[in-house]
């Protein structure tokens, strides 16, 4: 971090904070908060973020703007970009001056700083954990070892064309080849083909990646809501009619069970 910029990066280190514990959580960033006062605190627009940034900003007794996509000089100060209504109008919000800023941050919307050699400082966080009025006693993940959906480069997603849940084989192959992620429309959750924790749209995850290949994916607006504003859309699909082609940057109408095979080749030849 200190070499993107960071001049001073606080270390916290703690066992309980192996597991992610809101108070526990809250209390290092904000001994951290109290120590550096800062002019803002930016969190992820992550699951993590969404739980701890109100919480933040409450105890800061500081602003807060969720979800934003985009910053943009303002008078002196900054502006932030936030989509409404699952992404069909945007609104442009700034903090009242004199305000500490707490804001969430959508993954993939904002380009990391190059490293320039700089050399900051490292220090260990001294703060006192609360006593924990929760404890995880254990994590199970579906998928172990899978990139997170929200924050992938690349995801591939399978709708209802996939057919069945041995369907997603091809479709797990070129995320593998591609080092992305897969996902999925509601249509496919809701047919069993997958878990519903790789659901992308308005009542799943909302995804921002580099490239987002839909297969299978007629392209309803709520599965669009969650991955419309990826910065390079495929579609594959044999209905030329199908709406994902309407946002879709490139298109490719056929079966996606002998298009995805020819991509994975291809993308693993040319590495």
């Amino acid at each position: 971090m200190a070499s993107r910029g960071a001049d001073a990066v606080c270390v916290a280190d703690h066992p309980a904070m192996r597991d992610y514990a809101p108070e526990l959580y809250l209390a290092a960033i904000r001994a951290a908060a109290e120590t550096v006062r800062p002019d803002a605190v930016l969190l992820g627009h992550t699951a993590i973020g969404r739980d701890l940034a109100p919480r933040l900003a409450a105890a800061l007794g500081a602003g807060y703007i969720a979800d934003a996509t985009a910053v943009h000089a303002d008078g002196g100060g900054f502006a932030f970009t936030r989509p409404l209504y699952a992404g069909k109008a945007f609104e442009r919000r700034r903090f009242l001056p004199g305000v500490t800023q707490v804001l969430t941050v959508r993954p993939n919307n904002l380009p990391p700083a190059e490293p320039d050699g700089r050399q900051g400082t490292v220090a260990a966080l001294a703060f006192e954990p609360p006593p924990l009025v929760t404890a995880v006693r254990a994590a199970v993940r579906r998928a172990a070892g899978e990139i997170d959906l929200a924050e992938a480069d690349v995801v591939v997603s399978g709708g209802r064309g996939v057919r069945s849940a041995e369907g997603f084989a091809p479709l797990r192959e070129l995320a593998a080849v591609l080092g992305g992620a897969v996902g999925a429309s509601r249509g496919a959750c809701d047919a069993g083909y997958c878990g519903y924790g790789l659901q992308i749209g308005q009542t799943g995850k909302v995804v921002t990646p580099q490239l987002y290949i839909a297969c299978g994916i007629s392209g309803a607006i709520q599965h669009l809501a969650g991955m419309s504003q990826s910065r390079v859309i495929v579609a594959i699909n044999k209905d030329p009619d199908a709406p994902i082609f309407s946002v879709a940057d490139y298109g490719i109408v056929g079966d996606l069970f002998e298009v995805i095979p020819l991509l994975t080749e291809e993308f693993r030849r040319s590495k």
